[in-house]
């Protein structure tokens, strides 16, 4: 059949980035906050942006230097497609939040020209432009993000040409709280200020972090989860960025969360849970932590295994 479709619109997720234990390599999908892009056929070849919302103060709007025209223009290329599109992009992940805005928008604006083509492409090929526009925004090809926006759950990604990416399936009822105070961190800062170095013991405990992680999810086995998501590597170097972290890491914990770190490059601060009120009561207890040092923030929460980048409208 073919598609005649004029105008497309994509949802993309948030997401958590590295999931503590995997660094650029495991992400999920965090549903309670997306962008969306409504990408409309044009006659003149390229792409032309507008963005609005919440998070589209300072966004870029030449397409070679926005995640989601980037995106597009990548998707165009691969396709061959004889016109253009004029993107609307509205912003609903706040910038520098460690929720994937910059990933999210590259998925929904890649997806909602997919939509537009007469011979879509594979998720796979997606995925790859979509990682192009990533690269505009973080200086680098981060795939974990992008890959948990685009496919939904918790996902094993390693960029490549092509990249990989393959869902691992989660227990039943395991949900993330999240907190976001009110503070910006650049990813691409925060990712230059990682040391190249890390010791035997750090690499030995964070492998073995990451294995029982896996493990864990495959076999719904939450005693697993609780003991071994804890990052060693990446945490220690990061957390001293987000005032208050160690103290809304101990009150997660101490309300019952299985683990408690940095989601992305931070400032947002995830906590997985076991069960839809635990992670509504530990989402509200870290929002309280920072209230108390006078950080202001919001909190959401989200099935770990929430539903990926998809078409909202066609026309």
């Amino acid at each position: 059949m073919v598609n005649h479709a004029e105008s497309c619109t994509a949802r993309a997720p948030g997401s958590v980035g590295n999931v503590a234990v995997g660094f650029d390599i495991l992400g999920h999908a965090f549903d309670a906050v997306a962008d969306q892009v409504t990408a409309r056929r044009s006659t003149s070849a390229g792409v032309r942006l507008l963005c609005s919302g919440p998070g589209s103060s300072g966004i870029p709007l030449d397409p070679e230097k926005n995640t989601a025209g980037k995106a597009a223009l990548a998707v165009l290329q691969l396709s061959n497609a004889p016109w253009g599109v004029d993107l609307e992009i509205i912003k609903g992940i706040p910038v520098g939040s460690g929720l994937g805005g910059s990933g999210a928008s590259a998925v929904a604006g890649a997806v909602a020209v997919n939509g537009l083509l007469q011979t879509p492409l594979g998720k796979i090929e997606l995925l790859d432009c979509a990682l192009d526009g990533e690269a505009v925004a973080t200086g680098a090809r981060v795939i974990d993000n992008v890959a948990a926006s685009l496919l939904g759950g918790l996902v094993f990604a390693v960029e490549g040409k092509p990249p990989l990416a393959i869902s691992v399936a989660v227990p039943d009822g395991l949900y993330c709280a999240l907190v976001h105070p009110d503070v910006v961190i650049a990813t691409e800062q925060s990712r230059a200020g990682l040391s190249d170095q890390v010791t035997r013991s750090n690499a030995v405990n964070q492998m073995a972090n990451l294995a029982g992680v896996i493990v864990g999810c495959e076999q719904s086995d939450f005693s697993l989860l609780g003991r071994f998501l804890r990052d060693v590597m990446i945490e220690p170097q990061r957390s001293g960025q987000v005032r208050g972290f160690d103290q809304v890491q101990a009150a997660a914990m101490n309300a019952g969360a299985l683990g408690c770190s940095l989601s992305g490059s931070g400032p947002s601060i995830f906590a997985w849970c076991q069960g839809q009120a635990l992670a509504s009561r530990v989402a509200t207890i870290m929002s309280q932590e920072f209230e108390q040092l006078g950080i202001g923030s919001r909190s959401w929460i989200s099935k770990v295994d929430s539903r990926g980048a998809e078409v909202t409208e066609t026309t």
